[in-house]
């Protein structure tokens, strides 16, 4: 095991090397669990690099880690003197992989013994950019499995098809960066760095910025990554300011859109998505403080006052009467139209 701080971009790639990334902090309750899953990992003859970017946390987490030092030999140990976020831990551990395969692990998940064997084995295979898969959701002691949106598996399929249809789930809206594999000699161009700014959403503008750049991806069946779901340190628990970078990471997303004239088929697609996220948060804002909530609906409209008109106006028309009167509370786009 290897202890160190933030290194340059390693370009060279081993082959046949796994480079799995874990962004840790105040994880000592489950780091354990994370890392005796991979300590079991069936390679044959690949071999494991992972990589813990601890960022800057103040219980056992490192201490736990370094306990698997025997177990794990390609163990590595990333230190942030300060806390940056996860966005700056994964893009952390993106600069120090030096494995052919790229895989992300969250601290409080977990792999089954044979999963990323099954996902490098189909990523070869089928010679794809990426690899998804589907996952097994754990919420207390129940545990069922979760399903990528898109049925056609084992086959080669181009990422930016995949992100229509408009009105029903797609693989643009399975945004768990956790559930695949990826070339990582590809993420150096695709998409080769999250967002440090978005404190949360921030899979979702990266799994946009891959889908459109990346030429080609396969689903797999390999239900081996297990997710724990409402954890209280969770941020989807937390209610704060933090909640609100998906204004942010929407408005990055439309732009990439709206800004080449061959994504912009995709515009409606992002726009829905935006709408979706932004009435679940007016839904449950009734449990924000009241300054909270005020800030939720001020920033909601100064954003949807920026989108296209035309764009808007369909969009609008789309949904349900329940989350059109949400958006609409905030924000009448016929009055916009009107004023064209």
């Amino acid at each position: 095991m290897s202890t160190t701080t933030e290194q340059p971009l390693t370009r060279t790639r081993v082959p046949g090397r796994i480079s799995v990334i874990i962004p840790a902090m105040n994880q000592q309750d489950y780091i354990g669990d994370a890392l005796a899953s991979l300590a079991r990992q069936q390679l044959g003859e690949r071999e494991l690099e992972v990589l813990v970017v601890d960022d800057a946390s103040t219980d056992a987490t490192a201490a736990i880690t370094a306990e698997f030092s025997t177990r794990i030999p390609g163990l590595k140990i990333i230190t942030h003197p300060v806390n940056r976020g996860v966005s700056a831990a994964r893009n952390s551990g993106l600069e120090n992989a030096s494995g052919e395969f790229v895989v992300f692990l969250d601290p409080d998940d977990w792999f089954a013994p044979t999963h990323l064997a099954q996902l490098a084995d189909g990523l070869q295979e089928l010679g794809v950019d990426f690899v998804r898969c589907d996952h097994v959701r754990v919420t207390g002691g129940n545990r069922a499995v979760h399903r990528a949106p898109q049925v056609n598996r084992h086959q080669a399929l181009d990422p930016g098809d995949d992100i229509n249809p408009i009105h029903t789930s797609s693989m643009i809206d399975y945004p768990f960066v956790w559930a695949g594999m990826y070339r990582g000699a590809m993420l150096e161009t695709a998409a080769p760095r999250f967002d440090e700014a978005l404190r949360t959403c921030e899979d979702r503008a990266w799994m946009w910025e891959l889908s459109l750049n990346a030429t080609n991806y396969a689903i797999i069946n390999a239900p081996g990554v297990f997710y724990r779901r409402g954890l209280p340190g969770s941020l989807t628990q937390v209610f704060d300011e933090r909640q609100f970078d998906f204004i942010d990471a929407y408005t990055q997303i439309l732009d990439l859109t709206l800004s080449k004239e061959e994504n912009q088929v995709h515009a409606p697609k992002a726009l829905r998505q935006f709408l979706a996220v932004s009435c679940h948060h007016l839904k449950r804002s009734g449990d924000f403080p009241a300054e909270l909530r005020a800030l939720l609906r001020t920033r909601l409209a100064e954003r949807l006052a920026q989108i296209p008109a035309p764009l808007l106006v369909d969009a609008l028309e789309l949904l349900d009467a329940p989350r059109r009167k949400m958006i609409s509370a905030l924000y009448d786009p016929a009055a916009k139209k009107d004023s064209k």
